[in-house]
């Protein structure tokens, strides 16, 4: 994967090149092989190249030997020597050997229906000099990023908001994503925690006019409608089971060496057997981390999975230092709050793999669309208590999550999802850190109902339209950017074969009563799971990537979270109210409540404003000549 720039002026000035290469000097962690830049009259192009494929033979930004139409791309196209293959026969003039050039010739020739073709992980701006129309397109599933933002004469756009600056000026919060992160721990599209800043949605493209006038277009959906019966019993697990291969073998075409993220939970340990089936034995590199708390600890786990699959593993141990010395630099790499504890030991992993390998593929959105967390065996159970007045219902579950000890975590989350006013409300809570009532303590006008449109649209059963609202969130917005963001901050590309797009539209027909049975999710990836590996790992209870933040802040970073939420120069104590952090610090401390989530998100925010609102991001760049403002 690679880092984009690019600018679209329509006001008469000229484009600079030394603008695009500020703003990709930003993106050099996406790209450290090398860079290009490129001025077509109104438009500029620049890039950062991490080389995967046709390692020397694909220099961008890319121009067809057809014409005037160029490219810049950042992602892999897994499918492109079958693509390549038919452009030849079709007589099509190519000059490389890599998939950037098999993307530009598919948009040259079809637009942007041409992208039904492709399988595979992208964002990328096309530019038809000759018809005068500029394209933004992202992947399906939102793998990869983009943002944009409209200034005075011109529209700019990168893979990453902070390379975004150098073009619009000073940074400004905009008010209504900081309650977005309190609710879902990430801002949804087209939102972001920059003022004027959008984030193109998965599966959309944005036109540019020479005028400046925006246009999206939705060019792919997940399935919102059933089409025909769902696919059950052995049908489903040798269907599911060839796609899930036949994902895998995708995600290894590479010119560099590939790896994996090994946790020792299902969806790694069945991606990796997977991996070592389709290398025919040879050799698989696998990387875990520890935290050296055997609550949480995976580590046996994984290695016991190496074991048995014949990988050559390696670990990771992070602590509660390496959270102090990153996190602000990683709050750099996310353009926001790390949302999860585990973005920083997904970095820390990564960060050592990249001595050893260039790409590794993650089981990430296995559980999105298979149903592997257990809300989604607990929801049914909801049923008699959601149908309970509004007005009963909710004060009654904010005292039972209260009288409920810390020990029944997950009675406690359920409590905490059925104070939701709405079923849409009930979903969100199952993830969010602050329910609506906790984000209205904490600052006036907050907590108002907010819709969940997804769940609406969908059709079919409960668990069904959970998967789909989940996979538009959860898994779009927040692990899916953790897992772009804290990969490519070490120069290695995540490959999540899971999210095949011909595997979830799969799965989108797949019977929910193939995936939830009783009390355990993901039955039907179990099932597959039986087939590469023993029965002991197939069906070990389900921990999850999890940090001991518990007991890190009544530890090593206590004086560190109340230095930051509650010192002089707070921005989340003086934005928000103060007495609650105070309080929620407090009972933490003093183990009354584990408070580890909210306090987490807080910091996060906090950090974010200091790195850069109240900070400059510009430290943690490479100097560079200074540029003046696009404006």
């Amino acid at each position: 994967m690679c880092g984009i720039v690019g600018i679209r002026r329509f006001d008469g000035r000229p484009v600079e090149e030394s603008l695009l290469r500020a703003m990709a000097a930003r993106l050099r962690h996406r790209g450290p092989d090398g860079d290009g830049f490129r001025v077509f009259r109104d438009v500029g192009f620049g890039h950062t190249r991490l080389s995967i494929i046709d390692l020397a033979g694909s220099p961008q930004p890319m121009t067809s030997a057809s014409g005037p139409f160029h490219i810049t791309f950042n992602g892999e196209i897994f499918n492109y020597q079958d693509l390549r293959a038919q452009l030849v026969r079709d007589g099509v003039p190519l000059r490389t050997h890599g998939d950037t050039e098999v993307l530009l010739e598919t948009l040259r020739r079809d637009g942007l229906k041409g992208l039904d073709k492709v399988n595979g992980q992208f964002a990328f701006a096309f530019l038809d000099e000759r018809a005068g129309t500029l394209l933004f397109a992202r992947d399906r599933l939102g793998i990869l990023p983009l943002y944009y933002a409209e200034g005075p004469g011109f529209v700019v756009f990168a893979s990453e908001v902070k390379a975004l600056l150098p073009a619009l000026g000073p940074v400004q919060v905009d008010d209504a994503a900081i309650e977005d992160v309190l609710t879902y721990r990430s801002v949804p599209p087209p939102g972001s925690l920059f003022r004027g800043i959008k984030k193109l949605a998965a599966g959309k493209a944005l036109h540019v006019g020479a005028n400046g006038t925006l246009r999206e277009e939705t060019w792919w959906a997940l399935p919102a409608a059933e089409h025909g019966p769902p696919i059950g019993g052995d049908a489903a697990i040798a269907a599911v089971n060839e796609a899930l291969e036949r994902a895998v073998a995708g995600r290894l075409v590479a010119d560099v060496p590939v790896g994996a993220y090994l946790s020792g939970g299902l969806d790694s340990s069945l991606t990796v057997a997977l991996m070592k089936k389709l290398r025919q034995g040879g050799e698989v590199q696998t990387f875990a981390a520890g935290f050296s708390d055997p609550r949480f600890d995976e580590l046996p786990y994984a290695k016991q999975v190496s074991e048995a699959v014949g990988t050559t593993h390696h670990e990771v141990h992070v602590t509660a230092q390496d959270f102090q010395q990153l996190w602000e630099t990683l709050t750099w790499h996310r353009d926001g709050p790390i949302s999860e504890p585990a973005d920083i030991a997904i970095y820390r992993i990564a960060k050592y793999a990249r001595s050893t390998v260039k790409v590794l593929l993650s089981g990430e959105g296995s559980d999105e669309i298979f149903a592997g967390y257990p809300k989604y065996a607990y929801e049914p159970k909801l049923a008699p208590f959601a149908a309970i007045p509004g007005f009963l219902r909710v004060p009654a579950m904010r005292a039972a999550e209260r009288m409920l000890p810390g020990s029944k975590y997950r009675a406690r989350q359920a409590a905490r999802a059925l104070t939701g006013r709405d079923t849409g409300e009930r979903l969100q809570t199952w993830f969010a850190p602050f329910t609506w009532y906790e984000r209205r303590a904490l600052k006036s006008g907050f907590g108002a109902p907010r819709t969940l449109g997804q769940y609406e649209r969908c059709q079919g059963d409960h668990l069904r339209r959970m998967l789909y609202v989940d996979c538009h969130t959860w898994l779009a917005d927040n692990l899916l950017e953790r897992g772009d963001r804290m990969s490519m901050a070490a120069s290695i590309e995540n490959r999540p074969p899971f999210l095949d797009h011909e595997l979830v539209e799969l799965a989108f027909r797949v019977d929910s009563a193939m995936k939830v049975k009783g009390r355990s999710g993901k039955w039907i990836v179990k099932e597959i799971a039986r087939r590469h590996l023993p029965a002991n790992i197939v069906d070990r209870k389900k921990v999850g990537f999890r940090v001991p933040l518990d007991e890190w802040f009544r530890g090593g970073l206590k004086d560190y979270a109340h230095d930051l939420l509650l010192g002089r120069d707070s921005f989340v104590s003086t934005y928000l109210a103060r007495g609650p952090i105070d309080a929620m610090l407090r009972d933490h401390v003093r183990g009354r409540r584990n408070e580890e989530l909210r306090l987490w998100t807080l910091l996060g925010l906090e950090v974010w404003h200091r790195t850069f609102v109240r900070g400059s991001p510009d430290r943690f760049v490479a100097p560079a000549a200074p540029v003046a403002s696009a404006r």
